[in-house]
């Protein structure tokens, strides 16, 4: 139990360093073979191609590869006690659960769409197969390895991809995204062109103006026919592999199958209900605590359950924002000195000092958690400035204390 309590301590700091995967969406990756002769584009036509593209129908494959600079998470769960562990009433056909995959190593995904109200997208991962099917009200997602399905009932339901959230996976959604945050801190050009799944596209160049972030470059494989983005590129200033390289490798306009669409969980798989049906049923959903638990968390102490959710908020300050564009930087208030890395258990310390830079300044001392994309800076007593910058950045914005 003493290790348990020991390690609890250390979850925020490792909630920090797992922001970078949670601001990496999920898009799909492809190569390039020849350069097609195309007209001559500006940047401000091929971004307004991008805006009038309607793309409804679409079958293909994809791949994604993602490197974050991420140290391996191995051992990093029975560092914690236990606490990352065991299922959590969830089932492994969740999207939620499945879907994390895709934050790191490459993976090949088949993807199918007709409109806003129909998507399928397949995990292939040697002969099984991952699929999150979306059919008007009705989300499934069927892991053929556990032979388990997950089933929510209404699109707009919590975690349901539906009328207002699209299913991860198109080039298009993350390009749009990073065109609508694009100002005066932005540089856009178009550099040359492209041949993507068999198709001939421009290639726009997206950068920062602002020095201390840590983005090098955005590229987008645009359809030089429909101005449907093919592929996405994401680079580092570190160099080396990209954080995200996405897109197709064969990709179809044409309105696929309905069958494609269209789902029945097989003969003994096991269903998990989502949590909008688990309400309508009157049954717990992700967020409540478990009969016997109001009173606290057996062996963290009574006030931890309700102490986390408030890590992040401290003294009532909540976040601030330092900065604009590429270098925002939003700080935090823990409420409190941040514990010390040297009192972890030996692997959670292990993955914390693996990425971990002490650093100090004017603000006093703390450690930089570093990934090749977005940036934690930590202080000892309990201050967190995170954000896609430099550590040089982050450090900066401390010994502003603002």
């Amino acid at each position: 139990m003493a290790e348990t309590r020991k390690a609890s301590r250390f979850i925020v700091p490792v909630a920090v360093a797992g922001v970078a995967a949670a601001t990496i969406g999920l898009v799909p990756a492809l190569a390039a073979s020849g350069d097609p002769d195309l007209p001559e584009i500006t940047a401000q036509q091929l971004i307004e191609k991008i805006a009038a593209s309607d793309t409804q129908t679409l079958s293909g494959t994809f791949k994604i590869s993602t490197d974050l600079g991420l140290p391996a998470l191995d051992g990093l769960a029975s560092g914690l006690g236990g606490l990352g562990g065991g299922d959590g009433g969830s089932a492994s056909a969740d999207p939620t659960e499945k879907l994390t995959s895709l934050f790191s190593g490459s993976h090949t995904l088949r993807i199918a769409a007709d409109g806003p109200e129909r998507q399928r997208l397949t995990l292939l991962d040697g002969s099984d197969e991952y699929s999150l099917i979306h059919n008007g009200d009705d989300v499934w997602g069927y892991d053929s390895k556990s032979k388990e399905a997950f089933h929510e009932k209404g699109a707009g339901g919590p975690g349901a991809p539906g009328k207002d959230e699209k299913l991860p996976g198109t080039p298009k959604q993350l390009a749009d995204e990073v065109l609508k945050a694009a100002g005066d801190t932005t540089s856009i050009t178009v550099d040359g062109t492209a041949k993507v799944a068999g198709r001939d596209a421009y290639q726009l160049v997206i950068k920062p103006k602002q020095t201390g972030s840590t983005v090098e470059s955005v590229k987008i494989a645009v359809d030089a026919a429909n101005g449907t983005p093919l592929k996405f590129t994401l680079s580092s200033v570190e160099g080396g592999k990209p954080v995200v390289d996405a897109g197709f490798t064969k990709v179809d306009f044409g309105k696929p199958a309905a069958s494609e669409f269209t789902f029945k969980a097989p003969k003994g798989v096991k269903v998990t209900e989502g949590a909008a049906e688990k309400a309508e049923k009157g049954e717990k959903v992700p967020g409540d605590l478990p009969e016997g638990f109001e009173g606290g968390f057996p062996g963290l102490g009574k006030d931890f359950g309700k102490d986390f959710g408030k890590g992040f908020e401290g003294s009532g300050e909540g976040m601030n924002v330092i900065g604009e564009g590429w270098t925002t930087i939003a700080k935090l208030d823990m409420g409190g000195p941040a514990p010390k890395t040297d009192e972890a258990p030996k692997e959670v310390q292990g993955f914390l000092d693996s990425f971990g830079d002490k650093v100090t300044g004017k603000f006093g001392s703390g450690t930089v958690f570093k990934t090749k994309l977005v940036n934690a800076l930590m202080t000892d007593d309990g201050k967190v400035y995170v954000g896609a910058v430099t550590k040089d950045a982050l450090v900066a914005a401390a010994n502003a204390g603002k």
